[in-house]
């Protein structure tokens, strides 16, 4: 990771961390597996236009709620794989204030050595993922500022 971005929430620095560890290619997929196994449901009514992630090849939906100050993810897809992705950065993601995760850069996803292993349609949803789940977290601390 470059010197100069900022460090990376603990929680996300751990994932990111495991999957350096995965030389394989193999390994990460399972672990992307793992991972989408283990995401909580999504509520069926919350798979709505406004929660689609737009760039996806996938159907990939995104929710964001703010509680105590903490934006809480709630996300889905249709792919395994991508599911799997989108588990990734709720996990990595969930719990922290807006404006922690609207600091986040997204150089992070090149150092999970991830976009080798994905298919370059993947790896920019994985990115798109990403900058909705970044959009919302903007809104809720735009909101914070105004009040």
């Amino acid at each position: 990771m470059s010197s100069d971005s900022t460090p990376l929430p603990p929680k996300l620095a751990k994932i990111v961390d495991r999957f350096q560890r995965r030389d394989n290619p193999k390994q990460k997929y399972e672990q992307l597996l793992w991972y989408a196994k283990n995401l909580p449901e999504m509520a069926q009514e919350a798979k709505v236009e406004a929660n689609k992630v737009k760039g996806c090849v996938s159907k990939v939906y995104i929710t964001a709620t703010l509680e105590d100050g903490k934006v809480c993810y709630q996300g889905d897809s249709d792919a395994q794989l991508v599911k799997g992705l989108v588990a990734f950065l709720i996990e990595g993601l969930n719990d922290l204030p807006p404006e922690e995760i609207v600091r986040v850069e997204p150089d992070f996803i090149e150092d999970t050595g991830l976009k080798v292993s994905l298919t370059p349609s993947r790896a920019n949803g994985f990115f798109n993922i990403f900058q909705m789940m970044k959009k919302k977290a903007l809104g809720f601390h735009l909101e914070a500022l105004e009040n």
